[in-house]
């Protein structure tokens, strides 16, 4: 047994049962994915995969626990090359953060910027995707954070903290009526053609449930997963826009102006989160402290079971 074959069975569940996709992941031939889940298998004396001919198909029940193992068993070995560098002294690596575009846009740079100036030899990656590929990335190791408002909380093998609440804004053009409506209503909203984001993206679940509640039917023009986006269609004159209030705070578009809308949708609340037992070089912890001050380092060792640096 060896790691290389610990690590086809991972990413033949990963990607699909395409043992092409396999080869190319692991740097390696399609033959050799076949032969080292093939001799795994032998050395187990169980099928790890349900096959059509020479095609994988699936797991086995078998499998399915096999594959339980084989997660927490190459979980353990990252752990195990992060815990030597730590320990070693290195104080170089990569921080991968997975995110949103508004949480990259809006939120990010200040605590980025914080971190760079502590740790000048840590590189900063950012990937931005939705919420659902944020989690998938982390629980795969692509990324040590995931960064976003809706989801994160949804998977057990993740730990999330909450790290601040925000709210949604409502932006018009100049001279548009809403302006003048005094204190606004999901009714007076609702009579204007709306945008805003993608479902499962910056709290939209919130706003779609405000206006159901209410029993409120909603004209949604456009959806986008940018609130520079949204407010660019905004000032073309296409519709009214719902988005995050810190969009509006730190980029104002020429010509568009907020309409508070704080007491109609439900508070929105930024999670990160982190793969459950991971091990945590201690820049990782820092950057998680200095994104959300309230936590302590004994919260993040508490939840993590005592994996960190």
């Amino acid at each position: 047994m060896n790691f290389q074959q610990l690590r086809s069975i991972r990413e033949a569940t990963r990607r699909g049962y395409n043992l092409t996709e396999v080869a190319n992941a692991l740097f390696t031939s399609q033959p050799g994915v076949s032969r080292q889940i093939r001799e795994l298998e032998e050395e187990l004396g169980v099928e790890i995969f349900e096959r059509n001919g020479k095609r994988l198909t699936g797991l086995t029940s078998p499998g399915k626990d096999i594959l339980r193992i084989i997660d927490r068993l190459l979980l353990e070995a990252e752990n195990l090359q992060q815990a030597g560098q730590e320990y070693s002294g290195v104080k170089r690596g990569t921080l991968t953060i997975a995110t949103t575009h508004t949480q990259a846009r809006y939120v990010l740079p200040k605590a980025v910027q914080s971190f760079r100036a502590a740790f000048p030899d840590v590189r900063i990656a950012l990937q931005q995707s939705s919420p659902e590929h944020i989690a998938e990335w982390v629980l795969s190791g692509k990324a040590d954070i995931g960064i976003a408002t809706e989801g994160l909380s949804q998977f057990d093998d993740l730990v999330s903290f909450p790290c601040y609440q925000w709210h949604h804004a409502v932006v018009v053009p100049e001279g548009h009526p809403l302006l003048a409506a005094g204190k606004l209503t999901l009714a007076q909203l609702a009579e204007y053609p709306l945008i805003t984001y993608d479902i499962g993206f910056t709290g939209r679940s919130h706003i779609d449930d405000a206006f159901r509640e209410a029993g409120t039917a909603t004209d949604i023009v456009l959806t986008a997963m940018d609130s520079d986006v949204i407010q660019q269609y905004v000032a073309l004159g296409m519709g009214v826009g719902i988005v995050a209030s810190m969009a509006i705070e730190q980029s104002r578009h020429a010509g568009l102006k907020p309409v508070d809308a704080s007491h109609l949708f439900a508070p929105n609340v930024t999670r990160l989160a982190v793969r459950r037992a991971a091990y945590l070089r201690s820049y990782t912890v820092d950057f998680i402290l200095q994104f959300a001050p309230t936590l302590t380092r004994a919260d993040i060792d508490t939840a993590l079971g005592g994996a960190g640096g």
